[in-house]
């Protein structure tokens, strides 16, 4: 087979995933412009005949909608502050010691990913409302942070195992402190690192259902997993058009923030600065 039949393949191969990451995005802005009784219609159409904003007027109209999202904005927002930070000292540990302290971090990471969220969640809110953290968003923080740190961890120390550790002994070297070497040398070659585990951060804490249905129990405090359930009826009846544009709206933060972030992802970036 030869290179050019190989390559051509390889572009139809990446065509069809696109179509297949991208299929669902495509369909959920569509149906959010559709009126009801094209929604309710036997034919189906990829695009909508007569777009309409109704859709989006009635999902900000429900009771709760924007409130719900400011709710989320706060939780994925300090989650994802609070992981960062928390993340950067452990996985320069875990990456670059050998040790006790190592051991227990990868059996912590090991073990707080082989227990399902099912036999966790109801001692947890046991332990929660003990502290009177039930039904506030302290307390989803304080889970989300909990449940997002370990993975975050792991990916974390793999970027700082990637830097050569011969950097960071030609700084000291040239007389520069540890601390100083971690600020000049190692942090600004963990930026890819650093958004990455930030997006993966917000994206979890931002789209996460379960926990939140169980610890929050007033309108108040429901983050927009929650609310966006609320368009599903008592007999399963389902408000399409709403829903899609709620949804819509509530992927706009996660775009915005990935669109911040993306210029850090390039992995480009860190071999680039190593080979300087």
């Amino acid at each position: 087979m030869s290179a050019r039949v190989v390559r051509i393949l390889q572009y139809l191969a990446l065509a069809g995933f696109l179509v297949f990451l991208g299929f669902p995005l495509v369909w959920l802005i569509s149906t959010a412009f559709k009126s009801s009784a094209e929604i309710n219609s036997l034919v189906v159409n990829l695009f909508p005949l007569q777009p309409t904003l109704d859709n989006f007027a009635a999902a900000l109209e429900r009771q709760g909608l924007l409130r719900a999202a400011g709710n989320s904005l706060i939780v994925a927002v300090a989650t994802t502050i609070i992981v960062t930070v928390i993340s950067i000292p452990g996985a320069y540990v875990m990456a670059r010691y050998q040790g006790k302290l190592r051991t227990i971090g990868v059996g912590y990471i090991l073990i707080s990913q082989i227990f399902p969220v099912i036999l966790v969640v109801i001692p947890l809110f046991f332990i929660l409302r003990g502290i009177g953290l039930v039904d506030s968003l302290i307390g989803l923080i304080a889970v989300y942070t909990v449940y997002t740190l370990p993975f975050s961890l792991w990916m974390l120390q793999g970027y700082v195992a990637a830097i050569p550790y011969d950097i960071e002994e030609a700084a000291a070297i040239d007389g520069a402190t540890k601390l100083r070497t971690l600020q000049r040398v190692v942090f600004p070659l963990l930026m890819p690192g650093l958004a990455a585990t930030a997006m993966f951060s917000f994206v979890s804490a931002y789209n996460e259902f379960f926990f939140a249905l169980v610890l929050l129990q007033s309108p108040d405090s429901y983050t927009l997993p929650i609310a966006l359930s609320t368009f599903v009826g008592g007999e399963g009846k389902v408000a399409v058009g709403p829903l899609a544009a709620g949804a819509l709206l509530s992927s706009i933060p996660s775009i915005v923030f990935f669109t911040l972030l993306q210029k850090r992802l390039a992995t480009g970036l860190l071999s680039g600065a190593v080979k300087g």
